[in-house]
């Protein structure tokens, strides 16, 4: 089974990568999949990628229901 997981894009860089967020956790992912990409946005993202872009209480909603599972630590409150 494959999951991906709702991510804040922290910081844009060069080639089309980025620096995103997963409660408190950071990873630099590529964005070669997804276009029109800024600091703020969530994005879904699978082995290194982002595969879209998701609206925020759409992504707070996933990373609760995560959390709830047990999946992510709880968040530090920095999403």
């Amino acid at each position: 089974m494959c999951l991906a997981i709702p991510a804040r894009v922290c910081r844009l860089l060069d080639d089309a990568r980025a620096v995103i967020e997963i409660d408190g956790v950071q990873q630099e992912i590529s964005l070669e999949l997804v276009e029109d990409v800024e600091v703020g946005d969530y994005v879904i993202v699978h082995v290194g990628y982002a595969l879209g872009r998701l609206e925020p209480a759409e992504a707070e909603k996933t990373l609760q229901m995560l959390r709830q599972m047990g999946s992510l630590a709880p968040s530090s409150g920095a999403a």
